[in-house]
């Protein structure tokens, strides 16, 4: 039988005394390929979505995060340790890490190339062109202890500060050191992904919900994963969402969640992995 022929079975209605009928081989090749089409490659679901929120700003602890507990929803919050809205409110990070959500390592001082455009907030202390390799992963290290006396936890994954990538035309990042690390590219993730320290995702600014919602139901009719970057909701950076888009978007993923699984990035990741 070909594959063809099995295809033909699964989709068409047929009745117990003919699968009787099927050689026990024959038989097996049906089940296992009826199970293949009704399972999906993220927990059997159609897509995974994975919300995950950089910088450690006031409004992710005071506005997403009330949010998404209420409605049951875990992401990955990209902490820069030295945000006074971390430094200040470390036991309510804690407290985020004990219900179940991420706290991703995205430095300590959040050093970003200067001299492009839109970049004359870098400062000469934190210019990546100022750094070494060696102090950027001395850095990224000791952020992840820092984040290990908050949660716990020895796991940790990774955003790449402004997307970037190489310091003096080399990559920085130790594989070593991480699970994983989010880019800043867009990009629908598929489940055999090879790069996992080059995730894109679609970055959130001033997005509507349904522009947000849409992008989901592109990710379910590929079968594939979408990652997506926010920094202020309801205000608190320059690069924002409103509260009502972000809201519109979490309660379509709640009631979609037969069909979406939610999840982290760490997880996804892992995912990702198990499937290599």
């Amino acid at each position: 039988m070909s594959a063809a022929e099995i295809e033909y079975l699964s989709n068409t209605q047929f009745n117990a005394m003919y699968m009787r009928r099927l050689s026990p081989f024959f038989f097996l090749l049906f089940c296992i390929h009826s199970f293949a089409q009704s399972t999906g490659s993220w927990k059997q679901h159609k897509c995974a979505v994975t919300l995950t929120y950089d910088d450690a700003i006031d409004p992710h602890l005071d506005q997403a995060i009330p949010l998404l507990d209420s409605l049951g929803l875990k992401a990955t919050f990209f902490l820069t340790c030295s945000s006074p809205a971390f430094t200040k409110r470390i036991a309510e990070w804690k407290q985020v890490a004990v219900t179940g959500h991420e706290l991703g390592n995205h430095t300590l001082f959040h050093p970003c190339e200067g001299g492009k455009p839109g970049r004359d907030w870098v400062i000469p202390e934190y210019d990546l062109r100022n750094y070494s390799i060696r102090r950027m992963q001395d850095e990224m290290r000791m952020t992840n202890a820092v984040l290990f006396s908050v949660d716990g936890k020895q796991q940790r994954t990774f955003a790449y500060p402004c997307g970037d990538q190489r310091l003096q035309d080399s990559l920085y990042l130790d594989p070593h050191d991480f699970v994983a690390a989010r880019a800043t590219g867009e990009q629908l993730i598929s489940i055999n992904e090879k790069n996992l320290y080059s995730l894109g995702c679609f970055g959130v600014n001033g997005h509507t919900g349904e522009q947000l919602i849409n992008e989901v139901k592109k990710a379910m009719a590929s079968g594939k994963a979408i990652v997506f970057l926010f920094h202020g909701v309801g205000g608190g950076h320059p690069i924002n969402v409103s509260l009502e888009a972000h809201r519109q978007l979490l309660q379509f993923l709640k009631e979609q969640e037969k069909e979406i699984c939610t999840t982290t990035f760490l997880e996804l990741a892992e995912w990702i992995r198990g499937k290599q």
